[in-house]
């Protein structure tokens, strides 16, 4: 049950920096940040005890420290792959691994934790000491089942951050507590490179030491906004508001959800990541005000998650384009954004060399932003994202289906034509009479030669949405009347093969 379980937040420390200190041993010990566009996105601690911050302008983070090195990190693929390594390194303790972000993951240790008490009890041992920090210096119940279960769960923790650092070299903190929310908000307590373990009695000193409603994982900027509106700015203030208002206010889901939250209480489940369910990327900039621009940037995004969805193997569905325009009162969350399915034919060519859909797909991407902002107007962008959703595997034949449906067949002698000749597997035949004869026929020639279309018939399919013969493939390849027969997918099938 929820009420049982002991989950463990690992967050990396200066991920991007660590990363780059592997990758040149030679930045170790010498004052350094990642550098992205005009902006220092993290930095080592060594600039930090210089007075560089995360997310401080470069001019800024000069004037603090003069010496400070800048390694440019606006390709983000050496911290993906990082990331993905530790997730694995994970889950080869524990199958229930969630990333969040590049450098944290949450890991469900609950059943780790119980064969380990298991072993305790059997072994008859009754000391036990805790792996790093107790939130709150709290004293330890070796009586308490749930303190037990976290002490553990803080032995486990450390093997994590030990193997992170044998194996990859990286260091990070982990919080140990009974919930997602409450293990993620008590990992940072002690930093860098510690750990820190919350037992069920300290969970409201812990919200209490929020200075704002936003730092409460699962209250995002928006909320706050509203909640702040009402009198809501600490965790207290939420706890105290009347449920009624707040339902009223943010509808009953959010509501119930945020005030749970206040309460320290979060019954989500570690979900396995698995493999991503989109690729983005995205670029920020002072100023973008033409489409050239535009389109320009668009084909830069484009190159690098081409690249990356070639080598995950899926082919995605659905892409998606977001914008954000300057606004003086609300820089950074002013975001809007539009999507379309990504057509059949090109959705077939993914994996096969990014220039056979780059110039489709800026196309598709520039209609989208068409629709968003009015090019005649003059238009000041900040950010521009593009992503690839709705990913699939890639179509396996079966049996009795495409293998079934065409076949080309030698032309009759001095006919001077080429017939495509529909097959159909006994299965995807229907019961009855006429179905009947039709298996006979079909067992006995192993073919069925299709009759030509009425001209009524290929008013209705037109109307009904579905696609001419293209134009583009050649009536030698496939028979017009025998393509409008075929069902709308199987066309679309086998549009994307032939082209």
């Amino acid at each position: 049950s929820a009420a049982g379980r002991v989950i463990v937040h690992v967050d990396l420390d200066c991920f991007y920096a660590q990363v780059e200190m592997i990758r040149n041993p030679e930045l170790r010990d010498k004052p350094f940040g990642v550098q992205q566009k005009n902006i220092v996105v993290t930095c080592n601690y060594e600039a930090r005890k210089l007075g560089v911050k995360k997310l401080m302008f470069i001019k800024d983070a000069k004037e603090k420290c003069p010496q400070l090195m800048l390694v440019n990190g606006e390709d983000l693929t050496p911290y993906r792959e990082m990331s993905y390594k530790v997730t694995e390194l994970l889950g080869e303790f524990c199958p229930l691994v969630e990333r969040l972000g590049f450098d944290e993951n949450f890991v469900d240790i609950t059943e780790i934790v119980e064969k380990r008490l298991n072993q305790l009890q059997q072994s008859g041992c009754s000391r036990l000491c805790v792996s790093g920090h107790v939130y709150n210096n709290q004293a330890i119940n070796l009586q308490d089942a749930r303190h037990v279960r976290l002490v553990l769960g803080s032995h486990i923790a450390e093997e994590f951050r030990e193997a992170l650092v044998a194996r990859l070299g990286l260091t990070g903190c982990a919080g140990v507590a009974s919930n997602k929310l409450l293990s993620k908000l008590v990992s940072g307590t002690f930093k860098p490179n510690q750990q820190t373990v919350l037992l069920p009695e300290s969970w409201q000193d812990l919200l209490d030491s929020l200075d704002r409603i936003q730092k409460v994982p699962g209250i995002g900027y928006k909320t706050t906004q509203r909640l702040e509106t009402l009198g809501v700015r600490n965790v207290r203030d939420l706890q105290a508001f009347p449920s009624a208002a707040l339902e009223k206010e943010l509808g009953v889901s959010v509501a119930q959800r945020i005030q749970k939250l206040s309460y320290g209480e979060d019954d989500s489940p570690v979900t396995p990541s698995g493999p991503p369910q989109s690729f983005s990327d995205e670029d920020s900039f002072k100023k973008c005000s033409s489409e050239a621009e535009v389109k320009e940037k668009i084909e830069e995004l484009l190159s690098s998650l081409l690249d990356r969805i070639s080598k995950d193997g899926r082919q995605p569905h659905t892409v998606r384009l977001t914008i954000r325009q300057f606004s003086p009162t609300d820089k950074w969350f002013n975001r809007e954004s539009r999507q379309c399915p990504i057509p059949p034919h090109l959705i077939q060519k993914f994996g096969k060399g990014s220039s056979n859909v780059l110039s489709p797909l800026v196309d598709i991407l520039m209609k989208l932003f068409r629709k968003m902002i009015a090019v005649e107007l003059p238009f000041h962008l900040t950010l521009l994202s593009v992503c690839f959703s709705n990913l699939k595997d890639l179509p396996s034949a079966k049996k009795g289906s495409m293998g079934f449906y065409l076949k080309q067949m030698s032309p009759p002698a001095g006919s001077g034509k080429r017939f495509y000749l529909l097959f159909l597997a006994q299965e995807d035949v229907s019961q009855g009479e006429e179905s009947a004869s039709r298996n006979q026929n079909c067992n006995r020639t192993g073919i069925r030669k299709t009759r030509k279309i009425s001209e009524e018939k290929k008013s209705t399919v037109r109307k009904a949405g579905i696609p001419d013969f293209p134009f583009h493939l050649s009536p030698d390849d496939i028979d017009q009347d025998v393509f409008r027969e075929l069902p709308e997918d199987i066309q679309k099938e086998i549009i994307s093969e032939k082209t």
